[in-house]
């Protein structure tokens, strides 16, 4: 089995709804997100997928959140809670878009000691 991993940041600003506590006051965050792709098999030119593909796939997805209020300027975030778990939802559902079932996970961090995870 093969597993491909890249690591990308993007920054943004939401609140969390139904909570009680400081999180439900508008706030940023510098995210880092790690997407991961794996599968058994590699490409004609033995990859499994070039990393310069990958890397401009979550970069795009990434410009979808970059500066932005994600509760209001992200469809997806006027209907589900901006937390990191849902936010690590919303990018793997982008990639599996391109990358299919070699989609594997995406950890994403909102501070260099917690991060949520997604993957299915």
């Amino acid at each position: 089995m093969f597993r491909v991993r890249v690591i990308q940041q993007f920054n943004g600003a939401h609140n969390l709804r139904n909570y009680n506590g400081k999180c439900e006051n508008l706030h940023g965050h510098n995210w880092r997100v790690e997407a991961y792709l794996q599968g058994d098999k590699l490409n004609g030119t033995e990859m499994l997928v070039d990393f310069t593909v990958l890397k401009k796939r979550l970069k795009d997805i990434l410009e979808e959140l970059d500066h932005k209020y994600l509760n209001e300027q992200v469809e997806f975030f006027v209907t589900h809670n901006p937390t990191s778990e849902n936010i690590a939802r919303f990018i793997y559902g982008r990639l599996k878009e391109t990358f299919g079932t070699l989609t594997e996970r995406v950890v994403v961090w909102e501070t260099d000691v917690q991060a949520a995870e997604y993957f299915e």
